[in-house]
């Protein structure tokens, strides 16, 4: 299939995804989140292809998260069912996915490598949830997925500040299984993929599934569901800073926030 934001390319069982969008340091708007998901749909029916690995056109950026411009100009963003990037809400797919973190990856760029089963980080990788910046929050699992991954007290500081941390930070954390060197990111991965086709792929599908429902079937999916059910994020959604952030980022100014 043919794709204008993304590309997809299989060796033997392993699919590779590439964000290509390094125009923009791989930001997504509707269309190449629709892209990712069509990608991740077929991954999950093809029964020849059993790891995939998703990764960012270029060395800078795996994907900066939600592409603002389009969003302020557009007013908004459709999402696909199975949310940000084809992945964060897709709670039923067995096969592994690795995140090969080749540069900056924040907001919802973030997201999709913590909705991974293993991340594989260049050197020069960067982690972030900076949302609270332009008036919004991380509603596409960051906010639930990264107190799970690394102890809550670095959880809660990167939340709250919106600030970044470095592959080194990343590695003391817990977060990332491997750093490579930069530009090294897609290999490391791969050897991993390469790794994990050494075991049973059903021997594989069924640990990942188990742990996974273990952990989250009762608490991140109901949670991804009603979370903007929540009174403050309900509020946040409404606001007008939840404009003025995406206006005063396209605009190339900084935000005047009126907390309402």
């Amino acid at each position: 299939m043919s794709y204008a934001h993304i590309s997809t390319a299989a060796a033997g069982r392993i699919l590779t995804v590439t964000i290509e969008r390094p125009e923009v340091m791989n930001a997504l708007h509707s269309e190449a989140c629709a892209e990712l998901h069509e990608a991740f749909d077929a991954f999950a029916r093809d029964s020849e292809l059993w790891i995939a690995i998703i990764t960012g056109a270029g060395d800078r950026a795996f994907c900066a998260g939600n592409d603002l411009k389009a969003h302020a100009a557009r007013g908004g963003y459709s999402m696909p069912p199975s949310g940000f990037g084809g992945l964060v809400a897709r709670f039923d797919l067995d096969k592994p996915v690795i995140a090969a973190v080749n540069g900056v990856a924040a907001g919802g760029g973030f997201e999709i490598a913590l909705a991974c089963d293993l991340i594989v980080a260049s050197e020069n990788a960067t982690f972030a949830l900076p949302e609270p910046r332009v008036g919004l929050a991380a509603l596409g699992g960051g906010l639930l997925r990264l107190p799970h991954q690394i102890p809550l007290k670095q959880a809660m500081g990167m939340i709250l500040t919106g600030q970044a941390i470095d592959a080194a930070q990343a590695e003391r954390f817990g977060l990332i299984n491997e750093i490579a060197p930069r530009g090294e990111a897609l290999a490391a991965a791969r050897r991993w993929a390469e790794k994990i086709l050494g075991c049973s792929p059903m021997s594989v599908r069924a640990s990942k599934q188990t742990v996974r429902r273990s952990m989250e079937e009762a608490s991140l999916a109901a949670a991804t569901r009603s979370q903007k059910s929540y009174p403050a994020v309900a509020a946040m959604l409404a606001s007008e800073d939840a404009r003025e952030g995406p206006r005063a980022f396209a605009e190339k100014r900084a935000p005047v926030w009126s907390g309402r």
